[in-house]
């Protein structure tokens, strides 16, 4: 047996981190469908985020080069970070907002034309007041914010992973 890191990167972080985005997602839609938790454009943001994260981590791991990993990694990093920047804001300043109309997350929407392409996910159906709820005592936004920082962290580790396999 031999007890030296494989040089091979692991495809299992990247892909847990994509599995754990989608089921933020699916969560997200799930609480709108079936508990009436009507979402604001930075929910559509965060949600759209994650998805994003999710394509970037399936692409790092299976990415054929330490270089293209390198970007991928680094994208998915400033894309959780936006998501922790995106829930903070929500929280902070969003929720406290009757109307998002013109906000960051409002245009981004807009732009992308994302309501049209798939409106059951990304339709906005709530200001940024009426989206300001809890779940188990716990604001919504920062249920997305632990899930980005969990990514975050994965993200770290396997960069960590990365410099001790290259070193070894």
């Amino acid at each position: 047996m031999n007890a030296l890191p494989s040089r091979q990167p692991s495809r299992r972080l990247p892909l847990l981190m994509a599995a754990a985005s989608v089921l933020a997602v699916a969560a997200a839609v799930a609480a709108q469908h079936v508990f009436d938790y009507r979402p604001c454009p930075w929910c559509i943001l965060q949600r759209m985020i994650f998805l994003l994260i999710a394509a970037l981590c399936v692409a790092t791991a299976f990415a054929p080069s330490r270089p293209l990993r390198i970007v991928l990694s680094s994208a998915t990093l400033a894309a959780a970070i936006g998501g922790i920047t995106a829930a903070v804001y929500q929280h902070e300043v969003a929720s406290k907002m009757y109307s998002c109309n013109l906000t960051f997350a409002d245009r981004v929407i807009s732009t992308l034309g994302v309501e049209t392409l798939w409106p059951a996910l990304f339709q906005v159906t709530a200001t940024c007041a009426e989206a300001a709820v809890s779940l188990f005592g716990v604001p919504f936004e920062f249920w997305s914010l632990t899930a980005f920082a969990l990514i975050t962290l994965g993200i770290v580790t396997q960069a960590l992973r990365a410099v001790r396999v290259r070193v070894a």
